[in-house]
């Protein structure tokens, strides 16, 4: 991936004006369209406010608008850093570290990293497989109930995955990886998100848990790795590659964010699953953030 350094960004976006002028270049390649005039027209920007005004009858056209920026008053520069400081990062900025950089409020800094990851960093639709072969799994994310006060141990009511939310992930070895919350990885859960997110007829591995074995049934070439007996790789045969994500996500979750609710925890998956999938873009990943406003 293209290095994009802070020189670079600052000399880019210096200023609001620069931002907003990178927003209206993209949003609008070949010139703003005048609804009044029924044509494209030369537009000048207001002073002091982040509007574009059709220079042949004054009607206003609005970049932000439609936008996670639309009816912020935090800085378009701030917006634009966040973005940059999140994409720039391997194992994530937490809430506070934003407040700081940018010198906003935490609550506002928490709510343009929310926007961010649910608006900006939202994994494709598009399936995975065919003829890449895949690999999937599923996760448990949450503390452990040995860490936790007696009061949360005796609400959650017991030890494992007890209190810890369920993840369904599948990843094409050297490709894209699709991670997603689902309610518990029983076989009635996974396969609608199999077929929902792998191509048929694709190669798959899993270890040998019993929510897999419908899949030769549904159309997939499935071959196993039984880790109940310490087997990790038999030939070309693992699971290594969607665990290696798991150990990402967890690390980065644990080491920068500590705790996460159940409510929000698919943005940070998320966030780590972008970054993952966009790691070897020639693109800098910022800029492939930002055109997706």
């Amino acid at each position: 991936m293209r290095k994009y350094t802070i020189a670079q960004f600052n000399k880019n976006f210096p200023d609001d004006d620069a931002c907003l002028e990178w927003l209206r270049n993209y949003l609008y390649p070949d010139g703003i369209h005048c609804k009044v005039c029924g044509k494209v027209t030369p537009h000048s920007k207001l002073s002091n406010i982040p509007v574009y005004s059709c220079n042949r009858c004054g009607n206003h056209t609005h970049p932000m608008a439609g936008t996670i920026f639309e009816r912020s008053r935090t800085p378009l520069k701030s917006w634009f850093y966040a973005i940059y400081l999140m994409s720039a990062t391997r194992c994530g900025i937490s809430a506070k570290q934003l407040e700081r950089e940018l010198g906003v409020t935490y609550k506002t800094a928490w709510r343009m990293a929310r926007e961010i990851r649910h608006k900006l960093m939202t994994q494709t639709d598009k399936p995975i497989g065919t003829p890449a072969t895949v690999e999937m799994d599923e996760t448990y994310i949450g503390g452990k109930a040995k860490n936790m006060h007696k009061a949360q141990r005796e609400r959650i009511g017991g030890r494992g995955t007890a209190g810890k939310v369920a993840v369904f992930g599948a990843v094409e070895r050297e490709g894209q990886v699709i991670a997603v919350t689902v309610p518990n990885v029983d076989k009635v859960t996974l396969l609608p998100q199999v077929r929902k997110h792998v191509l048929p007829a694709s190669i798959v591995y899993t270890d040998e848990m019993s929510a897999y074995d419908p899949l030769i049934d549904n159309g997939y070439k499935h071959k196993r790795i039984n880790h109940s007996e310490k087997i990790y790789i038999s030939g070309d045969v693992h699971t290594n590659t969607i665990e290696g994500f798991w150990s990402l996500l967890k690390r980065g979750i644990g080491g920068v964010y500590h705790s996460v609710s159940e409510k929000y925890l698919q943005g940070y998956i998320n966030e780590y699953g972008f970054r993952y999938n966009h790691r070897k873009d020639d693109k800098p990943m910022f800029l492939t953030v930002l055109e997706r406003v």
